[in-house]
């Protein structure tokens, strides 16, 4: 992606959607929102189209031959419920039906267990399963400081090809200092995608300039339109 956007003092809010992974993930979402959704990612050009795994292979279907990415999560809303195995498991099954990139919850519980080689292993399982970039839910603020540099260390060990400060607005507003944080520690192949409560244009633009190259958001048209909707969650 291009670096301009870092720069540029003049950037309208439309130059921000190849770097916006459209959201949805709720339930009671129906097959025709979920096929408006995938089509919302064209006619915005976002960079992808976030959706629950049960619906990858209808967006796969509407996506085919866009360039647009089809993204998934698993292990999540609720994060580190899923066995190791199960989540290998279901990564592997979503690159079968169409998915790009996957969002993965991780084992904070074993992480603050000192289960450091499990935690690894927990993610690199997914790496090798998929094929496809992983990126990493890393929920920065349930993490002590040592706790955070642990996280980090082994997520890139275990070939996550990207981290994420949180897997949603509940657990943390994306803000500049968390993107700022993964960045310093990012070796070079390895990006950094923020997520949660991302909302607007101004905190949108404020994230990318930290770092971030991706952003998770389920209010991408309102913030490539530079409207408001205080009603949206962001993921």
């Amino acid at each position: 992606m291009s670096t301009a956007i870092l720069t540029d003092a003049e950037v309208t809010p439309a130059a921000l959607a190849p770097y916006i992974q459209h959201t949805l993930i709720d339930v009671g979402v129906t097959h025709d929102r979920i096929v408006a959704h995938a089509q919302e990612a064209v006619r915005y050009g976002f960079n992808a189209a976030m959706v629950a795994g049960s619906w990858v292979p209808e967006v796969a279907e509407v996506l085919r031959g866009t360039g647009i990415e089809v993204a998934s999560a698993l292990d999540f809303p609720t994060v580190g419920v899923t066995t190791s195995a199960g989540k290998a498991a279901e990564a592997e099954s979503l690159v079968r039906a169409g998915a790009t990139q996957i969002d993965i919850g991780v084992q904070i519980g074993w992480l603050k267990s000192g289960r450091y080689d499990a935690f690894r292993e927990d993610i690199a399982g997914v790496v090798r399963a998929a094929g496809v970039p992983i990126k990493v839910m890393l929920e920065l603020p349930l993490l002590t400081p040592a706790e955070r540099e642990a996280a980090v260390e082994l997520s890139i060990e275990a070939g996550a090809a990207i981290l994420k400060n949180a897997s949603s607005g509940t657990i943390e507003v994306a803000n500049p200092e968390s993107v700022a944080y993964l960045v310093a520690r990012a070796p070079e192949g390895v990006r950094v995608k923020a997520s949660g409560g991302i909302k607007s244009f101004e905190q949108a633009l404020s994230l990318l300039r930290a770092g971030a190259v991706l952003l998770g958001t389920s209010a991408g048209i309102a913030i490539v339109t530079d409207s408001s909707d205080e009603t949206t969650v962001s993921y």
